[in-house]
C-alpha cells in the first residue's frame, strides 16, 4: 500500500508545534511472517494544548498512549498516521503496532535466499518511508537520535547507525537474541537504516585527521560472500574519507562506516548514516567492463561524499534535495579523478551525466534544479538527471566561475556553520559569495531556478586567406523554457596533423546573452576542428559548424583528448535525438571510430547510443540492412580486439544486445557451445545468461538452454535472469503472458517484476507488445491507488511498449494524458514516454528524408 504522503505546508506546520524528538524502538524480527511487532516510545516538545499527528504505516495498532492517556487506535490511526491533541510542553508518545514488511525494496524489506533459504532483512527509509517500521514525525527537519532494542535469530548480523553491541542470548532453549544499541546521531529519518540477517562480513579501519581510528565494515549476503571485494572497498573509502576531509577542512562527522550489499535493492546505493545499503550489482560475480568498476568507485565515493553533505548538514525541506544529490556527483567525480586509478572520470560524465541531464531537461516533466516541492509525491518524481547530473553539471559550471578553491573553501565553511542541522540553497550561497567575491543570487535565479538546457554555437568569418576575422558565440533557448545563461566557456582549436587532430589553441571567456564576441579569435587562421565547450566546463548542447563537424566525423578517433571526443559525440547524439542530424550518420560515426577508442567509460556508453539508435531512430526502409551491418560490425571488432581485452569483453557484450539476425544467432549459439571462442575471452556466469537472453530473444534458444544455465546459477539472481530469458521470447502469447503477471501479480519482488518486464520488452518485433496497449492504460490508475510508489513506478515505466514506434500509440497515448491529469506521478511518467514516443518518431522521418533525398 502507498505510504503516508506530506505536504510541505503541514511539515511547516508541524516543526512549529514539535521539537527536539527522540526515539525508542523495540522490534521483533523473530517471525516468519508477513508483519513484525513494533513498539515506539517517541519523546518530543510541544505547544501546550496544540494538535499533530505522527506517521506509522501499520498493518494494525494494537496500543496508542499519550502522557499517560490511553487512546483508541480505531479513533486516532487511520493506518497512516496517528492524531496527537492536547499536547503538553513535554511530551511522550508510546505507540505499539503490527508493521508489514516489504517485497518492493521500501520499508523494512524481506528476502529469503534460495541458496541456502536464509532471510535477510534491510530497510530503505528515503524519502519518508522510516514511518512503515515505526512511529516517527517523517520529515528531514525534525532530526532525532533512535535507541533500537532489536531481537533476532541469534546467529543474524544486526547493524544501524550506532555501532552494534553484542547480542545478549535468550532463554537457554531460544534460538534468538537481542541488540541493545545505544541512542544513534541525531539525524534525519529518511537516512537511519536497520540490516539484518546472516550477513558475512569484513573488518578495516581508516584514520580521521583528527587521529580517530573509524571503524570499516563490509557484509554482503552469505552466498555471495566469494565476489566480496573488501581491499577495493576499503581502499576508497580510506582514500576518499582523507580526499574529502582535506578537500573541505571537516573532519568525518560519525563514529563508523559500514557498507551493506543487500538485496533486491531500488537504487544503486543509499547513504545511511554509518551504514551504507549497495546494489548487489555491484557486486561482480563475473568478469565487468573497467567502466563498470570505474561506475562502482564513483558510487562509493558519492555516498561516502554525503556524510558531510547531505547527512552532517541537511536540507531543511525537499527542495534542495539537489543540494544532497549534485554536490555528491560532483563531489564523488572530483574525488574519483584524484584518489582511484579511473583519472579520465571526467570524461565520463561529459559523456554521461550530461547527456542524461540534457535529455532530462528536454522531456516536458523539466523543471528547475531547485524544484517546487510540494508534497512527499512531487519529491518521488524528482530523484531524476535533473536533482543528480544537471545539478552536477552546474556545480561544475559554478565551480569554473568561482574556481575551484574558492568554492572549497566555501562549501567548508557552509559544512563547519551548519554541521549537525539543516541548511537551504541561501546558506551554501552566502558562504560561496562569502570565498569568492562573486555575487551569485542571480547566477542561482538562472542556473538553478528556471529549467532548460541553451545552445551554444561559434559563428566564424573568414576572409579569402582562411584568416578569422569576426568569431562569436550564438546562445539559444528553447520557446519553452527561454531562459539564457551565464556561462564560463572553452573554445579550442583543433589542427590535423599526421593523421592526429591537436589543440593548437585554447580561449576561455564568460558567455553571457544572445550573442557574445571572441575578440581572442581574430587574426588567427581558422582551425580545422573549433570546439565550443572545449573541457567541458559548462552545461549546454553543443552545435559545432558545417567545417567542424566535418572534421570531427572523420577523424573523431585521432582527437586525443577523451574530454573532446566526449564533446563532439555528445553533439552528435544530441543532433540526431533533435533530428537534425540523420540516425544513420550517427551510426557511420560510431563504427568508423568505436574501434579506435580507448577510454572503456567512452566506448561503453557510445555502444549503448549505437543500440538505441538502432533500435528506434533509423529509418524503416533500412533499419533491418543498418542492424545487421551494425552487428556484423561489432562482432568483427571482438575478434580483432586483444585477447583478453577490456575492448573484446565490450565488443562481445554489445553484440548480444545488437544481434538481430538469424546468422547472429548462430554466433551466439557457437560462442555458448565453444564450438566458436575468442582468445581471452571466457564464457563466465554472468556472460553465458546474456547470450541466452540474446538467443531467446531472437527464437533461437529453447527452454533446454534456459534450463541449463539455470542449473548452473541456481541463485536469486539466476532466476530473475531466467524470467527474462523465458519473456524475451518473440512468441506472443509468451510476451502476453508474462506482460499480465508482471502488471497484476502482488506476490512478485520489485526485481522479479523488473527482470520480467526487462524480457517482455526485449524484442526485435515490436508489434509483439502492441496487444496490452489498451490494458496498459486501463491498468494504471489502479495500481497507482493501490501499490506503493516504486512499485507503481516500475510498472508504469516498464510495462509500456517503448520499443513500439508508432504514431497511433503516440496519439492513442496523448488521448489518454488528457482525460488522466491525476495523480501527478502517473501523469508524468506517461507524459515522458510519450516525449520520447515522439522524438523517435521525428528521428525516423529525418533519417528517411535524407534516405528520399539520395544518400545511402
Amino acid at each position: 500500500m502507498p505510504a503516508a504522503n506530506l505536504t510541505r505546508t503541514e511539515a511547516e506546520e508541524r516543526a512549529a508545534i514539535v521539537g527536539s524528538p527522540s526515539y525508542e524502538v523495540v522490534l521483533d524480527l523473530t517471525g516468519d511472517g508477513a508483519t513484525f511487532r513494533s513498539e515506539t516510545t517517541a519523546r518530543f516538545t510541544g505547544v501546550a494544548g496544540a494538535s499533530t499527528f505522527i506517521e506509522a504505516c501499520t498493518d494494525r495498532v494494537h496500543e496508542v498512549v499519550l502522557n499517560g492517556r490511553v487512546l483508541d487506535p480505531a479513533t486516532v490511526s487511520d493506518g497512516t498516521r496517528i492524531r496527537l491533541d492536547e499536547l503538553e510542553v513535554e511530551n511522550e508518545l508510546r505507540v505499539v503496532a503490527d508493521a508489514r514488511y516489504t517485497n518492493s525494496g521500501e520499508g523494512l524489506h524481506r528476502f529469503v535466499d534460495p541458496v541456502d533459504d536464509e532471510t535477510y532483512l534491510y530497510t530503505e527509509f528515503a524519502v519518508a518511508e522510516a514511518n512503515r517500521v515505526y512511529a516517527v514525525f517523517d520529515q528531514p527537519d525534525l532530526r532525532a537520535g533512535v535507541r533500537f532494542t532489536i531481537t533476532a535469530p541469534a546467529h543474524w548480523t544486526v547493524l544501524s547507525n550506532a555501532p552494534s553491541p553484542e547480542p545478549v542470548a535468550g532463554p537457554a532453549a531460544s534460538a534468538v537474541a537481542t541488540w541493545a544499541f545505544e541512542t544513534g546521531p541525531v539525524i534525519s529519518s529518511y537516512i537511519i537504516a536497520i540490516i539484518a540477517g546472516p550477513y558475512a562480513s569484513w573488518r578495516g579501519s581508516a584514520t580521521s585527521v583528527d587521529g580517530r581510528d573509524v571503524p570499516l565494515g563490509l557484509f554482503t549476503r552469505a552466498s555471495l560472500a566469494q565476489y566480496a571485494d573488501p581491499e577495493m572497498m576499503f581502499s576508497t573509502v580510506q582514500a576518499g574519507l582523507g580526499f574529502y576531509e582535506q578537500a573541505f577542512g571537516v573532519p568525518y562527522p560519525y563514529g563508523k562506516y559500514d557498507q551493506i550489499f543487500v538485496p533486491e535493492y531500488n537504487w544503486g546505493a543509499m547513504e545511511n548514516v554509518g551504514a551504507v545499503t549497495f546494489n548487489e550489482g555491484y557486486l561482480f560475480r563475473s568478469r565487468v567492463s573497467d567502466a563498470r568498476r570505474e561506475q562502482r568507485a564513483i558510487v562509493v565515493l558519492h555516498e561516502l561524499s554525503h556524510m558531510w553533505f547531505g547527512n552532517s548538514v541537511t536540507m531543511k525541506w525537499w527542495n534542495d534535495l539537489w543540494l544532497n544529490e549534485s554536490f555528491a556527483t560532483w563531489a564523488s567525480t572530483l574525488a574519483t579523478s584524484q584518489v582511484t586509478e579511473f583519472t579520465g572520470v571526467w570524461s565520463t560524465f561529459a559523456n554521461d551525466e550530461k547527456t542524461h541531464a540534457a535529455e532530462q531537461d528536454q522531456l516536458p516533466s523539466t523543471h528547475p534544479i531547485v524544484a517546487e516541492i510540494g508534497d512527499l509525491e512531487d519529491v518521488e518524481v524528482n530523484f531524476d538527471a535533473i536533482t543528480y547530473d544537471k545539478g552536477a553539471s552546474v556545480l561544475k559550471q559554478l565551480v569554473a566561475w568561482v574556481g575551484l578553491d574558492a568554492f572549497k573553501r566555501g562549501v567548508g565553511a557552509y559544512l563547519a556553520k551548519h554541521s549537525g542541522g539543516n541548511a537551504t540553497l541561501r546558506d551554501l550561497l552566502d558562504e560561496l559569495e562569502a570565498a569568492s567575491g562573486r555575487e551569485l543570487t542571480r547566477w542561482s535565479e538562472l542556473w538553478l531556478e528556471t529549467a532548460g538546457v541553451n545552445t551554444l554555437r561559434a559563428e566564424i568569418e573568414t576572409d579569402a586567406s582562411g584568416t578569422i576575422t569576426s568569431a562569436a558565440i550564438v546562445q539559444t533557448a528553447a520557446s519553452s523554457h527561454p531562459t539564457l545563461r551565464p556561462h564560463r566557456v572553452a573554445l579550442g582549436g583543433y589542427e590535423l596533423d599526421d593523421s592526429r587532430l591537436d589543440r593548437v589553441f585554447r580561449a576561455e571567456l564568460d558567455v553571457d546573452g544572445a550573442r557574445t564576441e571572441v575578440p581572442e579569435l581574430i587574426g588567427r587562421a581558422r582551425p580545422d576542428l573549433l570546439l565550443v565547450n572545449d573541457d567541458d566546463l559548462t552545461y549546454a548542447k553543443v552545435r559545432l559548424d558545417e567545417r567542424s563537424f566535418d572534421t570531427a566525423v572523420h577523424h573523431l578517433a585521432e582527437l586525443a583528448d577523451p574530454v573532446a571526443r566526449a564533446v563532439v559525440l555528445g553533439s552528435a547524439w544530441d543532433a540526431v535525438r533533435d533530428a537534425e542530424l540523420p540516425a544513420a550518420a550517427f551510426v557511420r560515426l560510431v563504427l568508423a571510430s568505436i574501434g579506435h577508442e580507448t577510454q572503456s567509460s567512452a566506448r561503453s556508453l557510445a555502444l549503448s547510443r549505437l543500440d538505441h539508435a538502432v533500435s528506434r531512430y533509423l529509418a524503416d526502409e533500412h533499419r533491418e540492412r543498418l542492424a545487421s551491418e551494425a552487428g556484423d560490425a561489432i562482432w568483427a571488432l571482438a575478434e580483432l580486439a586483444p585477447a583478453g581485452s577490456d575492448a573484446q569483453l565490450q565488443f562481445v557484450k554489445a553484440f548480444t544486445g545488437l544481434a538481430s539476425t538469424d546468422a547472429h544467432g548462430d554466433v551466439l549459439g557457437s560462442l555458448l557451445e565453444g564450438s566458436i571462442a575468442l582468445d581471452g575471452l571466457a564464457i563466465d556466469l554472468d556472460l553465458r545468461w546474456e547470450l541466452v537472453i540474446a538467443r531467446s530473444a531472437l527464437g533461437a534458444g529453447d527452454d533446454d538452454e534456459i534450463a541449463a544455465a539455470l542449473a548452473a546459477d541456481d541463485t536469486a539472481k539466476g532466476r530473475q535472469l531466467a524470467e527474462t530469458a523465458r519473456a524475451a521470447r518473440p512468441d506472443q502469447a509468451v510476451k502476453d503472458a508474462a506482460w499480465r503477471r508482471a502488471m497484476t501479480d502482488e506476490g512478485l519482488s520489485n526485481d522479479v517484476a523488473r527482470a520480467i518486464a526487462d524480457g517482455w520488452r526485449r524484442t526485435n518485433s515490436p508489434e509483439l507488445l502492441a496487444t496490452v496497449v489498451h490494458e496498459y492504460f486501463a491498468a494504471l490508475p489502479g495500481v497507482w491507488a493501490d501499490r506503493s510508489y516504486n512499485m507503481a513506478s516500475i510498472l508504469s515505466k516498464r510495462l509500456f511498449p517503448t520499443p513500439l514506434i508508432d504514431a497511433e500509440l503516440a496519439e492513442l497515448t496523448r488521448t489518454w494524458l488528457a482525460r488522466h491529469p491525476e495523480p501527478a506521478s502517473m501523469h508524468r511518467a506517461v507524459t515522458e514516454h510519450l516525449a520520447e514516443l515522439d522524438r523517435a518518431l521525428a528521428a525516423r522521418a529525418r533519417d528517411a528524408s535524407e534516405l528520399s533525398g539520395g544518400a545511402q
